[in-house]
């Protein structure tokens, strides 16, 4: 059983130090820094600290502004937020111009849970990959977290960082090294590949080991970057393994099975399946009563490599 982790937890401490290293990082937050936790870093310093309330869009603005004098300016709120609410802002004030903001979203996807479908951010990604200049990431646990949020922080631009609200299980350890627009293979098999991200990433681990007592073996590749996406990293597999599932807690549409399977069908064409929400929105429930119910789970993930692998079987005949 894996150590279980909190990915927001990790933006909040990650927060607090680099507060220490750069004294012109900057952090704003919609009144919601005890949800977010950037509550650590206005404890910390609360004269670089800016609380703009229940007005996300302005709070982008401000980061734009902020950025533009010279500051790292990171804005935090929940995904939802983020990426529906402040899409203009985050087009015009930080995407154009390039700005050096950082938006770190917690919450997102339908592991909120019981906060409802008003708070399921589930179109954020393809919203924000959409938007020229923006680096997209989904940590999988704790450890990728905070090498992700002191990345952004060093690179110059806009980032998009996803985090979620649950704790999740720790994939990594204080050995791990995140490299910019880098997969990472948590398993090898020649059979099929699983890529994932964020929370699903564990899943996909649990499906591949359950699918190897099947006698079939899958390849894991975590994807922490949904853009830039590792072409090389989808190439490989699809060359060594002839066919892809994607998992993720998004949309079908528009999140990273959209961006691996423009790569794919362009370069190497392969069977693949797509574990994602469909094209609905979910109940409010528990976050392991809503994954399991909308297919965000490692059952799904087995059949969707067992139809994939039928699929390579009868092309292959």
């Amino acid at each position: 059983m894996r150590e279980l982790s909190s990915t927001r937890e990790a933006y909040g401490r990650t927060l607090a130090l680099l507060g220490k290293e750069n004294p012109d990082l900057v952090v704003l937050d919609a009144d919601l820094s005890k949800s977010t936790m950037t509550q650590y870093f206005a404890r910390e310093f609360p004269e670089r600290f800016f609380n703009c309330g229940i007005a996300e869009q302005n709070m982008m603005g401000i980061a734009a502004g902020l950025a533009a004098s010279g500051k790292t300016a990171v804005a935090s709120t929940f995904a939802v937020f983020a990426s529906s609410r402040c899409f203009d802002q985050l087009r015009i004030c930080i995407s154009q111009p390039r700005s050096n903001v950082k938006v770190i979203a917690t919450h997102g996807g339908i592991s909120v849970g019981e906060d409802g479908l008003s708070h399921h951010s589930i179109e954020d990604l393809a919203l924000v990959c959409a938007l020229p200049g923006f680096t997209v990431l989904v940590p999988a646990d704790d450890v990728e977290t905070e090498l992700a949020v002191r990345m952004a922080c060093a690179l110059p631009g806009p980032f998009y960082i996803r985090l979620g609200r649950p704790k999740v299980p720790r994939l990594f350890d204080n050995t791990y090294q995140l490299t910019y627009g880098k997969a990472v293979v948590l398993r090898q098999g020649y059979d099929a590949t699983i890529v994932a991200t964020g929370l699903m990433s564990a899943r996909a681990l649990e499906a591949a080991d359950s699918l190897a007592q099947e006698g079939i073996e899958c390849r894991v590749l975590h994807m922490p970057w949904v853009k830039p996406l590792d072409e090389e990293a989808v190439s490989q597999a699809a060359a060594e393994t002839g066919a892809i599932i994607t998992a993720e807690e998004h949309l079908q549409h528009g999140g990273l099975g959209s961006r691996v399977a423009q790569f794919v069908v362009r370069h190497s064409p392969v069977p693949m399946e797509f574990v994602a929400m469909k094209d609905v929105y979910a109940k409010s429930g528990t976050p392991d009563q809503l994954l399991q119910r909308y297919g965000l789970s490692a059952e799904e993930i087995v059949r969707a490599v067992r139809s994939s692998v039928a699929s390579k079987k009868r092309l292959l005949k």
